[in-house]
């Protein structure tokens, strides 16, 4: 198999540490492209036609893309138990909150790296970091709980969005007034999958 990536991407990394965490890191293949909402290679485009990574490449079969899809399906091969049956939807949901925070993160991100300045918009901006604070606010004050026992792609999705909001946001300070949350992730991004998966540009 071949993973088509970024080393940037919190959408990546969360492929990549569901790989490592479920023993399949050697077999794939890592190939790395550089793309953004205006430029599109030509072998992520092959790979999903939306043009978005990650696109997982398999021997057979056509390529699956959508980390929560490569995700799925990377925990069935390996039989992984990332999706438990008695708390599946619970699951789902919190990856599902951890995946809106990663997006309106990324927006922030290309609002100045793609818009020339005098375009850039601010309110805009500010309320893509809102939607970043609530949902953060919300992992503190009520999901702690699904973050306890054994490991779940919720785990791997908050974590992967919180080390992006660190990489990318450091100013803004999500920390606040969600210790609970900070203590979490102090611990949970000392695994060996989390330190192997480090973003950079």
């Amino acid at each position: 198999m071949k993973l088509v990536y970024a080393p940037a991407s919190p959408f990546v990394r969360k492929v990549r540490v569901v790989l490592a965490e479920t023993g399949q890191a050697d077999d794939v293949e890592l190939q790395r492209v550089a793309t953004t909402p205006v430029s599109t290679p030509e072998e992520v485009s092959a790979a999903n036609p939306a043009g978005k990574i990650p696109a997982l490449i398999r021997g057979e079969g056509p390529a699956i893309y959508d980390s929560r899809v490569i995700c799925q399906y990377l925990n069935d091969r390996a039989g992984g138990g990332l999706y438990p049956d008695s708390a599946r939807w619970e699951v789902m949901t919190l990856e599902a909150t951890a995946d809106a925070i990663m997006d309106a993160a990324v927006l922030m991100v290309y609002e100045h790296r793609i818009r020339p300045p005098h375009l850039v918009y601010p309110e805009w901006e500010e309320a893509q970091w809102a939607k970043v604070a609530r949902a953060v606010q919300s992992v503190n004050d009520r999901w702690m709980s699904h973050l306890a026992g054994p490991l779940n792609i919720g785990h791997v999705a908050v974590a992967c969005a919180l080390g992006y909001l660190d990489f990318r946001h450091p100013n803004r300070n999500w920390r606040k007034g969600c210790d609970a949350l900070d203590d979490w992730y102090a611990v949970f991004s000392e695994r060996d999958s989390m330190k192997e998966t480090v973003p950079t540009d």
